[in-house]
């Protein structure tokens, strides 16, 4: 099947489902379809993964041991806004509810038609991108071609998605946050509440400039300030001829 309106290449999804065969269908089909495809039989080994991954949606069973979907998406409402679709056994309307009050963007109920389950992800996809073009608010920090959101920490670069880990997700924030501001190395580490160390924040910074900067011994965006530290250069008065 052809996706003409959706450049599936560009995402990443997480399937969370405790059914192994179910789980290699689905990795498989969406595959063939473009999209990059990462799958847990848990939600304990979910959230390792999603530790050094950045991903665009997840696909979560309801009723698997351990935590179950809903208490997993709960959990991860608190910090994460990513796109969720739910899959479920159960066609209890409250079910249904309780996952769209925890923040579910979709439900299918098992057994299932593949394709109708490709349209609901392209368009859940399509609607979170669209909206994220559109509300280029406060919580968007533009700099060149690239545009981070403080609220889902992701970077764009001209509206496709730059993979970051978790411990660049949080650095760019920082500085995202105050732009144009230098930071010494003990501003950053107040600001992330001790997580980073010395040398993991330099580790941090490079890995961030190879994703950002055409030159990096020479950094436009991520620069560094002598006898300070560094800091984001949005270079405000030139946004409009960057894109």
């Amino acid at each position: 099947m052809n996706n003409k309106n959706l450049q599936t290449q560009n995402f990443h999804i997480l399937v969370i489902d405790d059914d192994q065969k179910l789980r290699s269908l689905l990795k498989q089909f969406l595959e063939n379809n473009g999209f990059r495809v990462s799958d847990a039989e848990d939600t304990t080994q979910a959230k390792k993964i999603m530790e050094s991954l950045i991903f665009d949606l997840l696909v979560i069973d309801i009723m698997m041991p351990g935590q179950s979907g809903l208490d997993f998406l709960k959990e991860t409402r608190q910090t994460n806004l990513i796109p969720a679709l739910m899959l479920t056994a159960m066609s209890d309307p409250e079910d249904r509810l309780d996952g769209l009050e925890f923040g579910a963007d979709d439900y299918m109920t098992k057994p299932f038609e593949p394709r109708e389950l490709l349209l609901r992800i392209q368009n859940i996809l399509k609607r979170h991108t669209s909206n994220f073009i559109k509300n280029k608010d406060i919580n968007n920090t533009k700099f060149g071609p690239f545009l981070f959101n403080k609220k889902s920490l992701n970077l764009y670069k001209n509206d496709i998605p730059v993979h970051l880990t978790t411990s660049e997700q949080k650095l760019l924030n920082c500085f995202c946050l105050s732009p144009n501001k230098a930071f010494t190395r003990d501003d950053i580490n107040n600001s992330l509440g001790g997580s980073m160390e010395t040398r993991s924040i330099d580790v941090a910074i490079a890995r961030i400039r190879r994703k950002i900067e055409e030159d990096q011994r020479h950094p436009i965006y991520l620069q560094t300030v002598r006898g300070i530290g560094w800091m984001l250069q949005t270079h405000d008065d030139k946004t409009d001829n960057d894109f």
